[in-house]
């Protein structure tokens, strides 16, 4: 699979990956939340807006690997 073709999946991917994770971060904050007091606020959507990254840091080397070339 070359390269370009890795960055347009990881691309579409991390797209459909932040729209459902802010839906399920928010909802669940809403739901959890409603009376906290405001550092325990503070603390769960810090978490939330970092813990995002952990899977598409995964799929970066995936994206940026070249393809191996096969021996003559």
């Amino acid at each position: 699979m070359s390269t370009s073709l890795k960055k347009l999946i990881g691309t579409l991917v991390t797209v459909v990956w932040l729209a459902f994770y802010v839906l399920l971060a928010a909802g669940f904050g809403r739901m959890i939340l409603p009376h906290a007091v405001w550092y325990a606020a503070f603390l769960y959507y810090a978490l939330a807006g970092t813990l995002w990254i952990i899977p598409i840091g995964l799929m970066l080397p995936w994206m940026y690997r070249e393809p191996k070339r096969p021996s003559p």
